[in-house]
C-alpha cells in the first residue's frame, strides 16, 4: 500500500501592515469624499507622530546606555575678598565633545532657545530632537549672574551657558554625578554645602510652576529657605520638581 505524500509549493510570505497612508491611497483611488480623505490624512498626521515618537524613545534609550561618564575638565581658582574659590567644572563644549558622538550616532541633535526679556528671568529651552521629527524640550530659568566683576553682557552670558548646561544634563539624565560646581575649597563645610545663587534661582522658578508654596516646599526639605537646600540635594529638588510640573501638566490636559 503506497502512502500519498503532500508537498508544499509555497509558503506564503508575512503580510506587511496596512499603513494609514496605503488606506489614503486607496480612498482616493476608489473616489471617496472629501470628509473620509480627511479623516485619514489626521489618521496619518496621528500614526506618523507615533512612529516618530517611538522612534525618539528607542534612540534616547540606546544613547543614555552607551553615555560616557562626563569629565569636569575645567578649573577655577582664584582669591578674593571673600576668600579662595577653588572648583571643576565641565564647560558646555567638553560636555557636547563627550555626548555629541553618540547622540549623533542615534540620529538625536541638540539645540537651544534663549529669552533675555529686560527685568525678567533669563530663560534657556534645551530642545534634544531625532532625525524622524520628534523632539522634546527642558526650560529653565534664573537671574543675571552678578558675581565677580561681570558687565551686563557678561552677567546675561555666564547665566545663559550655566542654564544651556543644565538644561542639557538634566534632559540627557547626566546629573546624576556629585556636581561641585560654583562649590567653594576654602569654606566651612556648611558654607560648602549651600547652593548658589544661580541654582536658587532655578529652583525658586521651578516651585512657582510647581504650584507649591514656598514654605510648604522648604518644609518638605527640611530647610529654613530655599539658599539653604544642600548643594548635594540640588538635582533630587530639581527632578522632584520637574516630576511634579509633568503631572500637573498631564492632569491639566487630561
Amino acid at each position: 500500500m503506497s502512502t500519498a505524500v503532500k508537498t508544499i509549493d509555497h509558503v506564503p510570505t508575512s503580510v506587511a501592515p496596512i499603513t494609514p497612508m496605503d488606506m489614503l491611497d486607496r480612498a482616493v483611488t476608489s473616489g471617496a469624499n472629501v470628509e473620509t480623505l480627511t479623516q485619514l490624512m489626521n489618521l496619518q498626521e496621528r500614526w506618523q507622530a507615533t512612529q516618530a515618537r517611538m522612534a525618539f524613545d528607542e534612540a534616547m534609550a540606546t544613547a543614555k546606555a552607551n553615555m560616557p561618564a562626563i569629565i569636569k575638565t575645567r578649573k577655577v581658582d582664584f582669591t578674593s575678598n571673600k576668600g579662595r574659590t577653588n572648583y571643576q567644572y565641565e564647560d558646555l563644549a567638553s560636555i557636547m565633545n563627550q555626548i555629541g558622538p553618540v547622540l549623533s550616532a542615534n540620529g538625536l541633535s541638540v539645540r537651544y532657545r534663549t529669552s533675555a526679556e529686560p527685568n525678567q528671568p533669563i530663560a534657556v529651552t534645551c530642545i534634544i530632537s531625532h532625525r524622524q521629527g520628534h523632539s522634546e524640550e527642558n526650560t529653565l530659568m534664573a537671574g543675571r549672574d552678578d558675581s565677580g566683576n561681570k558687565n551686563s553682557i557678561q552677567a546675561i552670558g555666564s547665566t545663559v551657558t550655566y542654564l544651556q548646561r543644565y538644561t542639557l544634563k538634566a534632559a540627557l539624565g547626566l546629573a546624576a554625578a556629585a556636581d561641585d560646581d560654583g562649590g567653594k575649597a576654602d569654606q566651612t563645610p556648611a558654607e560648602a554645602q549651600a547652593i548658589t545663587e544661580a541654582q536658587t534661582s532655578v529652583i525658586r522658578e521651578l516651585v512657582e510652576k510647581a504650584e507649591l508654596p514656598v514654605d510648604q516646599f522648604c518644609e518638605h526639605w527640611n530647610v529654613e529657605s530655599l539658599p539653604d537646600i544642600p548643594k548635594d540635594k540640588f538635582n533630587d529638588v530639581v527632578g522632584s520638581l520637574r516630576r511634579r510640573i509633568a503631572f500637573l501638566k498631564e492632569k491639566n490636559n487630561g
